[in-house]
């Protein structure tokens, strides 16, 4: 069975991009191609940091998340090469528009202050990023069993040529932007 956006956006919004924009092609018509979903963590921290962060990444994601370790040497920041300093879920086909459904539609809602996303987050090539601050927005994740705070970095990559096409396919998805920032 399909997820509940994907069909909105075969009948929703498909349609109206191409009112929008006329293409001349289908396959001209933007979607998105993947969700890259990172949680970063600091190298002082203790040794099971990157553990809780992975937990709770597969907790939200729910698929196994790869850790990230470093590739050199850094005195100043006490890294060694080889050392775990983050990890990373990368999202296609069902999975991510149901990922992207919980995000919109239920964590996004619990930021604290929240007054839309930025539209200068694009970068150029129709890929969107957007950082958050707590992983304690979404539901899944349970407040008496984390240990601390972890932020993660959201990257929407679609296939838009330019950043226009790429905020109308978002705009038109859900995504809810702020309106003069």
């Amino acid at each position: 069975m399909k997820a509940r956006l994907y069909k909105k956006y075969v009948e929703e919004v498909v349609p109206a991009l191409k009112a929008r924009h006329q293409y001349a092609n289908p396959h001209l018509i933007p979607r998105m191609t993947k969700i890259v979903v990172n949680m970063g963590v600091s190298a002082s921290l203790e040794k099971t940091a990157v553990e809780d962060a992975a937990k709770d990444l597969a907790q939200i994601t729910g698929r196994k998340p790869v850790i990230n370790k470093s590739r050199h040497n850094v005195s100043n920041f006490k890294l060694r090469e080889g050392q775990a300093i983050g990890c990373r879920v990368t999202l296609r086909g069902d999975a991510m528009y149901e990922f992207f459904d919980r995000l919109v539609a239920t964590a996004l809602p619990r930021v604290r202050d929240f007054r839309g996303l930025s539209t200068r987050s694009f970068d150029g090539r129709g890929n969107y990023s957007l950082g958050l601050a707590d992983q304690t927005i979404f539901p899944e994740i349970d407040l008496d069993k984390i240990k601390r705070q972890q932020g993660m970095d959201v990257t929407i990559v679609t296939t838009a040529s330019d950043d226009a096409q790429a905020h109308d396919l978002l705009k038109l998805m859900g995504m809810p932007f702020a309106e003069n920032r």
